[in-house]
């Protein structure tokens, strides 16, 4: 069975190749990403009509926060390839612990593996939460981790962003030593979820000296691969150390894998043995030949962060021109202030064939956007001035 597919170019070939060609990117990332789309296309037609789409494929998909390129064809090979053992159980994996183990520089009873790192946050809960303990975190940040606490009757005590959006670290400092008998772990998104704010290097060490030496702090790198600021470091190396850190990644952003669904933790190899017995173990053959391919191939990862980040240079400078405010991101998405309630915005953009972002309070005035292809930006752009109309933008 082959792998690659035929790629309709309407719609797509002018806007992303004279996007890209503007960004500098050169005709070989043009010719990439041409490649890489397959978001939105069914079967051609008979006697090769034009592919028919259905709603869900036209509109520009900018809420999620996924890889708009979808998996590199090396992935997508070794995922055929991982389809030969469907029927089993007890089947070939492609190596991926061993991937993930020399990809970070660590042994295998350091990794525990799970379905998107959205089950390694449910089961860092289910470990640490116990007897109604809370959870120390940032509001607003990835929600989930808050609304899995409160569904197992645990709680959360959420600390607010600073002025600047950026996590608030001696406060939640503060929190965890007035509540430390209570606390089963501390949360923190790095970069955040949905700001795109980073805890620098020297903060996650100040949290991580400032607190009880017993208490786990779970830290979700989802969105490392595409931080540029140097005063950002990943925390793997303090799960090498001893310390009680939990680093979650996933295959969902960069790799383009969010529908497949697989994830990661890195921790000491003892609080991974506390982990393992909640882990659900129910992740698919197919995806872990796939992840294994996908962690070898950094070629493709960095032409999809570059492509991601001169887009989010684009869409931010263009929205800043129009008087808008962007918050600093250092991920594959970004949040504007619309000045004015979002969730009637959403709606707007919706009509208008793009989606975007759920409201985030106490950020109700703010729209996350996630980066999608170059065609997808301009959708988006397009939409936003027909929005908020020049009349307003010139009065903003």
């Amino acid at each position: 069975m082959g792998v690659r597919q035929e790629l309709s170019r309407r719609g797509f070939v002018g806007g992303v190749a004279a996007a890209l060609g503007s960004l500098g990117l050169g005709s070989g990332a043009t010719a990439w990403a041409e490649r890489a789309l397959r978001n939105g296309l069914a079967p051609a037609g008979p006697g090769g009509r034009e592919p028919r789409q259905d709603p869900y494929d036209s509109f520009a998909k900018l809420a999620f926060n996924e890889n708009p390129y979808g998996p590199s064809d090396a992935v997508l090979e070794a995922m055929t390839h991982g389809f030969r053992y469907a029927n089993r159980y007890a089947y070939p994996d492609g190596g991926i612990e061993d991937a993930i183990a020399e990809h970070h520089g660590v042994g295998r009873a350091h990794i525990l593996m799970g379905a998107g790192s959205g089950e390694i946050l449910e089961v860092v809960g289910l470990t640490f939460l116990q007897g109604g303990r809370k959870v120390v975190g940032t509001e607003p940040s990835y929600t989930q981790v808050y609304r899995h606490a409160t569904s197992i009757r645990a709680d959360a005590i959420l600390v607010p962003l600073l002025e600047d959006y950026r996590q608030d670290i001696p406060a939640l400092i503060r929190a965890v030593r007035a509540n430390h008998r209570d606390v089963g772990f501390v949360y923190l998104c790095n970069p955040n979820n949905p700001t795109g704010r980073v805890v620098t290097a020297q903060e996650v060490r100040a949290l991580l000296d400032g607190i009880p030496a017993d208490v786990p702090v779970l830290i979700d790198e989802a969105y490392h691969h595409y931080v540029e600021d140097p005063a950002y470091a990943t925390s793997v190396p303090y799960a090498l150390e001893g310390r009680p850190v939990i680093v979650a990644r996933t295959f969902s952003k960069i790799h383009g894998l969010a529908g497949m669904r697989l994830g990661y933790g890195i921790a000491p190899p003892e609080l991974v043995r506390r982990m393992r017995p909640y882990a659900t173990g129910t992740i698919n053959a197919s995806v872990k030949w796939g992840g294994a391919a996908a962690l070898r191939d950094v070629e493709a990862q960095e032409r999809v962060r570059r492509l991601t980040l001169e887009l989010r240079r684009q869409t931010t400078s263009g929205l800043e021109a129009l008087g808008y405010r962007v918050i600093p991101s250092e991920a594959s998405f970004f949040m504007v202030d619309v000045r004015r309630p979002v969730q009637p915005v959403i709606e707007e953009f919706r009509k208008r064939g793009v989606l975007v972002g759920r409201p985030f309070p106490p950020l109700l005035q703010h729209l996350r956007v996630s980066i999608g292809t170059a065609d997808e930006m301009r959708r988006f752009m397009d939409a936003f001035r027909e929005i908020f109309n020049p009349v307003e933008t010139a009065s903003g």
